[in-house]
């Protein structure tokens, strides 16, 4: 692969398909943002956020490395080969996989998957002893999912492996043909009862069945547009959101577009550019896009509930929805605490300053954020 790289956020670069040559990812923490980015201003905080508990489990290095929640277990990744487990904060175990981890964390309660740059998927059991090695068609970025006696990984020339989960073989492979040019990011697959969403270059948002790997519906989130390669890349970089009977999703230089899950039939879209995704709540749809704006949309229509613009080019996450709030981290670490009624800024946190890339996730009572320096912080909201 000949790699194009731009300044583009969430380690997203691009890449053109013309030789077999392969360059690393770029760390889109390794200098400050091309454009400067927005100062923090004072806030009036109205809540207060909390440590519940604090660890670390070692650097991401250049890699997004997404821990896993199950119940009240965490199960986090570093790049060195690191896979702890933790219980309510407490460390139960650690294993070094002797390999480098680019894939994140995967886990149901029962194992516990990781996957390499090489391509390699490594399964461990719920005590961190290894059961599995498997191998897929080139390096792997996102984080694998279990669900229905499967281990759903995605390489990253956008094939979706299912592989047995008792013995790693594989049961089938979806691909698809991808654009000449395509955003290299760490988009994975979201899980919806028997079926796995996801989406690729070129706008595209597919249903796929987890017996057999066929795919169900395909429905457009974005169509590519513009004069040059470049203007035209409208690729679905971030995962899906299911929320009740709807599937949402977001592109790079596109749209946000909803879906109905059972049919793919398109229910509204509006023009949005984001690589960092969404979240969802009861009400609304919360974006972030390309400039670091986060936004609420109305779910029934998708009209603009509230922005919040004041972190501009801070490199923003995804955010991820609480009861009352919308949380999101940036390039410096900061948790940003929004008031889910018109966006204002709630509170903040400090982390230790090495960024925000990982997805933020729900645990008990909080939710969790990732450093790249592997910190992680389980905060609640007072």
């Amino acid at each position: 692969m000949m790699r194009l790289f731009l300044a583009l956020p969430l380690a997203v670069v691009l890449s053109a398909c013309s030789t077999m040559e392969k360059i690393n990812p770029v760390n889109w923490f390794s200098s400050a943002p091309k454009v400067k980015p927005a100062e923090l201003e004072p806030i009036s905080p109205s809540a207060s956020l909390a440590v519940l508990w604090q660890s670390g489990v070692g650097s991401a290095g250049g890699y997004v490395l997404t821990p896993a929640v199950v119940g009240s277990s965490v199960y986090a990744a570093a790049q060195d080969g690191t896979v702890a487990r933790y219980d309510n904060g407490s460390q139960v175990w650690r294993i070094n996989a002797g390999q480098t981890i680019s894939g994140g964390v995967g886990a149901d309660g029962r194992m516990v998957a990781v996957a390499t740059a090489k391509g390699e998927v490594l399964a461990f059991d719920n005590t961190g002893k290894t059961l599995w090695k498997a191998r897929v068609t080139s390096e792997v970025l996102a984080a694998p999912q279990i669900a229905e006696g499967l281990v759903l990984v995605r390489s990253g020339d956008n094939r979706i492996f299912g592989l047995d989960a008792a013995d790693g073989k594989r049961k089938w492979v979806y691909q698809r043909s991808t654009p000449a040019l395509s955003l290299r990011s760490n988009v994975g697959v979201t899980v919806a009862g028997k079926v796995a969403l996801a989406g690729f270059p070129g706008g595209k948002l597919v249903a796929i069945a987890l017996n057999n790997g066929a795919a169900m519906w395909e429905a457009t989130v974005a169509l590519p547009k513009g004069a040059t390669e470049l203007e035209r890349v409208s690729d679905v970089t971030s995962a899906p959101v299911v929320a009740g009977r709807e599937v949402c999703a977001a592109a790079y230089q596109g749209r946000v577009a909803c879906f109905e899950l059972a049919s793919g039939n398109h229910l509204w879209s509006r023009d949005m550019s984001s690589a960092a995704g969404i979240d969802v709540d009861a009400r609304n749809i919360y974006v972030t896009d390309d400039k670091g704006a986060v936004h609420a949309l109305d779910r029934a229509n998708g009209a603009t509930v509230w922005k919040q613009d004041k972190l501009f080019m801070r490199q923003v996450s995804r955010p991820i929805a609480l009861s009352s709030h919308v949380a999101v981290g940036d390039y410096q670490g900061v948790v940003h605490l929004l008031r889910r009624e018109n966006g204002a800024f709630a509170a903040r946190h400090n982390t230790d300053s090495s960024g925000i890339a990982a997805e933020p996730q729900r645990v008990e009572r909080g939710f969790l954020m990732q450093t790249r320096n592997g910190g992680l912080y389980a905060l609640t909201v007072n």
